[in-house]
């Protein structure tokens, strides 16, 4: 079982059995999970302040009505402090998480290519945050928008469940869509995909973007759709003129 000073590389990979590994992955893995239950313990710790933050988007688009969130299952209390510490240790882990992942891949890549493992995870991390960022700036108005559609006649009364798993969804959501630009400048690192392509594919990406923007945003709202395309479209230029740069 390797650490992450006697990882094998170069030829050494090519000596590693089946068993090894699997007991690299194995190893990986439970490090993830420890860095996952960590998060998730201070996460646990920060719920209700977090739940109190989270609930704040509801009590503005009630404008002065009651924005309590109606609990309708005595486990439900509990069962969403122990969601909310899941999802807040993820955020936590997620620089562990991903670098463990990159560790267990690195044998597999060459000497210079190695060399981006930093760049990438803390540009992951970064772009991650940052969607997570628009997502939290952005829920607002699109419940707004969700309460108007349902009219006068209906009076929102949301469980923290629904509520919260809206919400978390709409970060993810974000968080995932942020890491467009990693993906396609490791495509053209790997010389999958070529600058002059991406050039080429401009009018079909637009179009694309935008219907991946409205199947993956859980809200199903314009306001969200339009602050996931934007970013989105934006970052497909960066990575044109990334991958152009990190090329030479």
């Amino acid at each position: 079982m390797s650490t992450l000073t006697d990882t094998p590389t170069g030829p050494e990979l090519d000596r590693m059995t089946l068993v090894e590994h699997l007991g690299e992955l194995r190893s990986r893995i439970v490090k993830s999970v420890l860095a996952l239950a960590v998060g998730s313990v201070i996460g646990f710790a920060l719920s209700n302040r977090a739940l109190s933050f989270l609930v704040d988007p509801y009590c503005r688009a009630q404008a002065g009505k009651s924005c309590q969130l109606v609990v309708i299952d005595p486990l439900e209390g509990f069962s969403t402090r122990i969601k909310l510490a899941v999802f807040i240790g993820f955020v936590i882990a997620a620089p562990v998480i991903l670098w463990q992942i990159w560790r267990f891949v690195t044998p597999g890549l060459h000497k210079n290519e190695k060399r981006y493992a930093i760049p990438f995870i803390l540009s992951s991390v970064v772009l991650f945050l940052a969607g997570a960022v628009v997502a939290v700036s952005t829920f607002p108005k699109a419940l707004d928008f969700l309460i108007a559609v349902g009219g006068p006649d209906l009076v929102p009364l949301f469980s923290p469940s629904k509520y919260l798993r809206l919400y978390m969804l709409v970060v993810l959501a974000f968080g995932i869509s942020f890491e467009f630009p990693i993906l396609l400048t490791f495509l053209q690192l790997a010389r999958i995909l070529k600058s002059e392509q991406l050039r080429k594919w401009r009018r079909g990406a637009i179009i694309s973007i935008v219907v991946f923007a409205a199947v993956i945003t859980p809200s199903q709202d314009p306001v969200t759709l339009l602050a996931m395309a934007g970013p989105m479209y934006l970052f497909y230029e960066i990575s044109i003129l990334l991958g152009k740069v990190l090329r030479r």
